[in-house]
């Protein structure tokens, strides 16, 4: 069951002149195997990561560094979580992230999808009565 979804859109240059002007923003975003890469695969991974903390409803228990997105063999981008960011993925009953990520034209962009097993909380809190349950008559003259 799908219970986040996250997008972030990052402007290139921007992000390269955020690095340049404080360069320390690579050790505080990125793992340690991301800092190498170029710029706009680091834009897109910061885009990620921020599409991920919206899919994840907030920023609480998670930290940027504990996240990497590592690539299959196939190319395929997925996470790479450690620490107490991994814990609260799990705590969270979050099973599955499906991650999309691309770049183009100063533009670099990620989407989300985080997925659990089972019913939702929302879900499972809510009670129809029976004023709320429509008949098909009903839905029909509505």
């Amino acid at each position: 069951m799908i219970v986040g979804i996250g997008v972030d859109l990052v402007d290139i240059p921007r992000f390269e002149r955020s690095i340049a002007r404080t360069p320390r923003l690579l050790e505080r975003l990125f793992a340690p195997g991301e800092r190498a890469l170029k710029p706009h695969s680091l834009a897109a991974r910061y885009a990620a990561k921020e599409a991920l903390i919206k899919a994840l409803g907030g920023s609480e228990g998670v930290h940027w560094t504990d996240i990497e997105v590592a690539s299959e063999p196939s190319g395929r981008p997925v996470f790479a979580l450690t620490g107490e960011t991994a814990e609260t993925v799990d705590a969270r009953g979050i099973r599955s992230l499906h991650l999309s990520l691309s770049h183009d034209a100063g533009l670099a962009t990620a989407y989300v999808i985080a997925e659990s097993v089972g019913v939702s909380p929302a879900a499972s809190t809510h009670v129809p009565t029976e004023a709320a349950v429509a008949t098909p008559a009903e839905g029909a003259s509505a």
